[in-house]
């Protein structure tokens, strides 16, 4: 689905991925893991089109997408949910989710989409009249999600939906994820807590200073003693 074959990507004249090639195929949920820094959120910016890299192509479902324009990838299937949730914290849970869908007219489909997130996240549906801003942490990252699902995507990028979150909702979070698969909709999630995106994941990536360093099934990484110890903080 996703092809991500050797990019580089710089801010200024610092190199903050390189050389990066990644796949993602139908139906899996795949994750980059690593320290701040590794240039995994750099990653997903350049897939979702707001970075371009200077190096390297990116193609989805068959078609180049490297240097399209942000709107244009979400009309091609692939939607985000941003590093620190960025809702819009002054209109209401019902109005981010209307943002969503910015880009649709199927108006069938898109009241179709709105029930099945609110099903997803019921708290949600009990705050749907309420200003984003006044919600708990957990409750706006939910939001980040399903504002994302609007969009209708094939491909959902995460970047770090558990950060900040207590244990509990990083639970809930992951579980949803894994919801989110099963209704047929492809992950790949960026993550700072490395065991608890191994343990949904099929395939995960383990990046260094913008270099992959490791990469392997999930289960694989997740029971590597030496691997846990060196990269995932165990």
């Amino acid at each position: 689905m996703l092809a991500v074959d050797g990019i580089a990507v710089y801010y200024g004249n610092i190199a903050a991925v390189k050389g990066l090639t990644i796949r993602v195929h139908p139906g899996e949920i795949v994750t980059l893991i690593g320290s701040n820094g590794a240039g995994k959120s750099t990653t997903l910016r350049t897939i979702s089109g707001l970075l371009k890299p200077r190096t390297g192509t990116i193609t989805f479902e068959g078609q180049k997408i490297s240097g399209k324009e942000g709107h244009e990838i979400v009309k091609a299937g692939i939607c985000q949910s941003p590093e620190g949730r960025r809702i819009f914290p002054r209109m209401t849970v019902s109005e981010n989710l209307d943002l969503g869908a910015f880009l649709r007219d199927d108006k069938e489909g898109i009241e179709q989409d709105r029930q099945r997130v609110l099903e997803l996240f019921p708290r949600l549906a009990d705050r749907i009249h309420q200003k984003a801003g006044t919600m708990s942490g957990g409750e706006q990252q939910m939001l980040a999600v399903a504002r994302a699902l609007m969009g209708s995507p094939d491909l959902l990028l995460l970047d770090e939906p558990s950060m900040g979150l207590a244990p509990v909702l990083v639970d809930l979070i992951f579980d949803t994820i894994e919801t989110i698969r099963e209704q047929g909709t492809t992950v790949l999630v960026v993550e700072q807590n490395a065991l608890a995106a191994l343990r949904i994941a099929d395939y995960a990536y383990v990046l260094e200073s913008g270099v992959l360093k490791l990469e392997g099934p999930a289960a694989a990484l997740a029971e590597d003693d030496e691997i846990v110890r060196a990269y995932l903080g165990g």
